[in-house]
C-alpha cells in the first residue's frame, strides 16, 4: 500500500472507529522490533486484562461488540496485528509462528502485562497459540474462536471469503438472507464493510498459519484452553478438529457452535461473549 492509499485507508478506519467503538478508550502505538503496533485499552482499570487478537484481514474494530460486555468485568486490550490492514506499521518481516510469538510478547511486555486472558479469532488464535507454545506462562487462559492451524485454507475457504465480499455489495435489504446463506455475519457489519475497498489494496505481509503438529499441541496441554469451533466453518471440518483436540489436548474445553460460520465472533456475538466471560471467571476450570 503506497502512502496515498494508506492515508485514505486510515481516514476510513478512523471514521468507522469513531462510529463503532463504544465508550472511552486509550490508544497508543507500542514500539516493537517488527514495527509500531496500535493498541486500544478499554474497560476496567484493575484486574487481569483480556487481550483480543483479530483474524486475518481484520483489526481491532472487529471486536467493537465485545468491548462493553468484556470491559464491564475486565481491562480490555485490542490489538491491530502488524502486517494486517490497521493502524500498526510493519517494519520487519514476521517469517513464522515463532516470530509472531516474539512480536506479541514484545507488545505485552511493553504494556507491562505479565498475565492475561488471550482471545484470538482465526489467525489471531494461531498467534495466541504460538505465543503459548514458544513463550509459555503469560496467558492465564486461551479462548480460541475457530482458530487457524488445523487445516490449510482450501477452495472452500477462498470461495467463502469471495462470496462474503460479493454479498457485502448487495442491497442492504438482501444482506441478512445472504449472511445466513454463506454463514458470514460480517456482511451485516455495514460500517466495517465500507472498509473493504480500501483494505483490498493492503498488501498482507504475514506467514501462512501452518498446521500445528501433535507435538505443538502437546506443548499446550498445560494451558487452560477453550476452543469454540464454528459448525459451518469454511476453514476446517470442526468435528475432526474437536476429535483431534480430545485426543491430543484432553484437558481442553471444546464446543462446536451449530450454524455459525468461520466469522464466529460476528455470527454469534452474544454467545461468544458469554462463553469468554464464563471461562475467564472460572479460570478455565469449567466445561462448556
Amino acid at each position: 500500500m503506497d502512502d496515498a492509499a494508506r492515508i485514505k485507508f486510515l481516514d476510513i478506519y478512523d471514521r468507522v472507529f469513531d462510529e463503532l467503538w463504544p465508550g472511552p478508550s486509550a490508544s497508543l502505538d507500542v514500539p516493537t522490533a517488527f514495527g509500531p503496533t496500535r493498541v486500544y485499552r478499554a474497560g476496567r482499570d484493575q484486574g487481569t486484562p483480556i487481550v483480543l487478537l483479530p483474524g486475518a484481514g481484520g483489526n481491532a474494530l472487529m471486536w467493537h461488540r465485545y468491548i462493553r460486555p468484556l470491559g464491564d468485568k475486565h481491562p480490555v486490550i485490542a490489538i491491530d496485528t502488524v502486517g494486517e490492514a490497521g493502524a500498526s506499521v510493519q517494519q520487519a518481516p514476521i517469517n513464522d509462528g515463532r516470530d509472531g510469538a516474539a512480536w506479541l510478547g514484545e507488545v505485552l511486555t511493553a504494556l507491562k502485562v505479565d498475565s492475561a486472558h488471550a482471545v484470538g479469532c482465526s489467525y489471531g488464535g494461531w498467534l495466541a497459540m504460538n505465543h503459548e507454545i514458544h513463550r509459555p506462562g503469560r496467558f492465564a487462559t486461551l479462548v480460541l474462536l475457530d482458530p487457524a492451524g488445523f487445516a490449510l485454507p482450501g477452495p472452500r475457504f477462498y470461495g467463502w471469503a469471495i462470496a462474503g465480499a460479493l454479498a457485502g455489495l448487495a442491497p442492504r435489504a438482501l444482506r441478512p438472507r445472504l449472511a445466513r446463506l454463506v454463514a458470514n455475519g460480517t456482511i451485516l457489519e455495514t460500517e466495517i464493510m465500507t472498509m473493504i475497498p480500501a483494505t483490498a489494496r493492503y498488501r498482507r505481509r504475514l506467514p501462512p498459519a501452518l498446521v500445528f503438529s501433535d507435538d505443538d499441541l502437546h506443548a499446550l496441554r498445560a494451558s487452560r484452553s477453550l476452543f469454540l469451533l464454528a459448525g459451518r466453518s469454511a476453514l476446517h471440518k470442526s468435528r475432526q478438529v474437536a476429535d483431534r483436540l480430545a485426543r491430543v489436548m484432553p484437558t481442553a474445553r471444546v464446543e462446536i457452535v451449530p450454524g455459525a460460520g468461520h466469522a464466529l465472533p460476528m455470527d454469534r456475538a452474544d454467545l461468544v461473549a458469554e462463553r469468554i466471560l464464563r471461562f475467564v471467571a472460572a479460570g478455565g476450570h469449567i466445561s462448556t
